[in-house]
C-alpha cells in the first residue's frame, strides 16, 4: 500500500545537537577534566582532545548545512567563558559569536545551550548549585553571554537535562558509584529547587538580553510506564526525577524533549528490560517509540508550551539500524503533531561520535571522525536524515497511515 508522505511544518526545526565539553577538547577549566584526571571514578577514559571542534566547527557545520539540516544545536562552555570567578575571556565570547555568525552564514539556525552539565571548577569548589549565591552566579554568566546570543539566536537552551543534574548530586550524597540495573537514584532535593531556581534567573536575563529569543530548557524523559496496578508507584517514582522540571517550564517559550528508551515501573518500583531484548551501546533497550510517550506525557504535564525534540537517537555501530530507529521516532513525531500536539523541531543526538561522559564507545553520531586526523565523515544515516530535511515529508508506515 502506497502512503503520502507526512509533511513537517513550515519553519519546523530539523537538526542535530552537540555539547561543547564532549566534542571541542580541552576544556581544562571544567569540573568534569578534573574528574576525568582523578584516579578512583568510573570514567573510562579522558576526553583530551575529543573531536576537536572547537578548532573544526566550521567543518561540523559544513557537513550538517550541506547534507540538508536547517538547524544546529550546540553549548557554549562557561568554563571557557567564565574560567575564573567574575572574569569574562572577551576571546571566547568572540569565539562563540564566530559560532553563531557561521551558522547564520550557512543557513543553519543556531539554537545555543547555555549548560550542558559541566560547570567551572571554581563553581565546583565553592559547592556548585547547592552553595550559598549559586544561583546569582549563573545569572550573572547569563548575562555575560549577550555578545554571544543577542543577535540572530532564535532559541536559547539554559540548562541541560536539569533532572540529570539532581539526580547525579543525590547519587553522589549517597556515595553511589553507577546507576541501579532499572530506573535511577534519588534526586537531591535542594539541587533540585536550586537548579529550578537558576533556570527562572537565567530565563529573566535572556528575556533582557533580547525579548524575541525563544528560551527553555531540556528535561530527559525515561518514559515510566506502569505495569498493571502500578500507576500510582510509577507517578510517585516520576514526579521527582522528572515531573517536577517539566512544571517548572510552564511560563517557558518551549520545552525541550529528549528521550532514547523506557523504563517499565512495577508495584516495588523499576524493572529491568528483559534479557533477550534488543539494546544498544549503552546497554539502553532499543525502543523508538519512547519519543513518542515522552512528546505525550510532557504535553499533559507542561500545558500550552510548545515542544522541541532537543535530543534523540541510538548509540550502535550498525549504521542501519540507526536509520531504523530514527524512522520510528520520527513517525511518533508525525502522529503526535497530527494529534494537535505543538511540536516546533526534532534535533538528532548527536552530530557527532562524541565523548559519552567517560568513554567514545557509545557512537551516537550521524558523523564520524578520524581521531588521528579529525577528519569527518557523514554517516549514511546523516545523508538520509538531511535529505528529509530537505524535503520536509517522512514517508508514511502503517503507524502513521491508520
Amino acid at each position: 500500500m502506497t502512503h503520502t508522505p507526512y509533511p513537517f511544518p513550515e519553519g519546523f526545526l530539523w537538526g542535530a545537537s552537540t555539547a561543547a565539553h564532549q566534542i571541542e577538547g580541552n576544556n581544562t577549566n571544567s569540573d568534569w577534566w578534573v574528574k576525568e584526571h582523578t584516579d578512583g571514578t568510573h570514567i573510562q577514559e579522558p576526553s583530551l582532545d575529543a573531536a576537536d571542534s572547537y578548532h573544526r566547527w566550521r567543518e561540523d557545520m559544513d557537513v550538517l548545512a550541506g547534507l540538508g539540516f536547517t538547524d544546529y544545536r550546540f553549548s557554549i562552555e562557561w568554563a571557557r567563558i567564565e574560567p575564573a570567578p567574575g572574569r569574562f575571556s572577551r576571546a571566547e565570547l568572540a569565539h562563540y559569536r564566530r559560532m553563531v555568525e557561521g551558522a547564520l552564514e550557512r543557513g543553519l539556525r543556531p539554537m545555543v545551550t547555555l549548560h550542558h552539565f559541566t560547570v567551572p571548577q571554581w563553581f565546583e569548589e565553592r559547592g556548585s548549585w547547592t552553595a550559598e549565591g549559586a544561583v546569582e552566579l549563573f545569572a550573572r554568566y547569563v548575562a555575560a553571554t549577550a555578545p554571544v546570543i543577542a543577535e540572530g539566536v532564535g532559541h536559547v537552551c539554559t540548562i541541560n537535562e536539569p533532572n540529570m543534574i539532581a539526580v547525579m548530586a543525590g547519587a553522589a550524597k549517597a556515595g553511589d558509584i553507577g546507576f541501579p540495573p532499572a530506573g535511577l537514584p534519588t534526586p537531591d532535593e535542594e539541587t533540585t529547587q536550586a537548579v529550578i531556581a537558576a533556570h527562572h534567573a537565567a530565563v529573566k536575563e535572556v528575556r533582557a538580553i533580547n525579548p524575541d529569543i525563544q528560551v527553555g530548557w531540556s528535561i530527559a524523559n525515561q518514559v515510566y510506564q506502569a505495569l498493571p496496578g502500578a500507576q500510582d508507584v510509577a507517578a510517585a517514582y516520576r514526579y521527582p526525577r522528572e515531573d517536577v522540571f517539566i512544571e517548572a517550564a510552564r511560563e517557558d517559550d518551549w520545552i525541550g524533549v529528549q528521550s532514547y528508551t523506557r523504563t517499565k515501573i512495577g508495584p516495588e518500583g523499576p524493572i529491568p528490560a528483559p534479557e533477550d531484548c534488543e539494546r544498544t551501546l549503552t546497554q539502553w533497550e532499543y525502543y523508538p517509540a519512547a519519543l513518542g510517550h515522552a512528546l505525550r506525557h510532557t504535553a499533559d504535564v507542561v500545558g500550552d508550551v510548545p515542544l522541541i525534540v532537543t535530543e534523540n537517537g541510538i548509540a550502535t555501530a550498525d549504521d542501519s539500524r540507526r536509520v531504523d530507529y530514527t524512522t520510528g521516532a520520527l513517525s511518533e513525531v508525525a502522529a503526535a503533531l497530527e494529534d494537535g500536539l505543538d511540536v516546533r523541531g526534532y534535533l538528532h543526538w548527536s552530530a557527532l561520535d562524541n565523548y559519552e561522559w567517560g568513554s567514545y564507545k557509545p557512537t551516537f553520531g550521524l558523523i564520524s571522525f578520524d581521531p588521528e586526523t579529525f577528519a569527518r565523515t557523514a554517516k549514511p544515516s546523516a545523508v538520509w536524515l538531511g535529505g528529509l530535511g530537505r524535503s520536509r515529508e517522512l514517508p508514511r508506515t502503517d503507524r502513521q497511515a491508520g
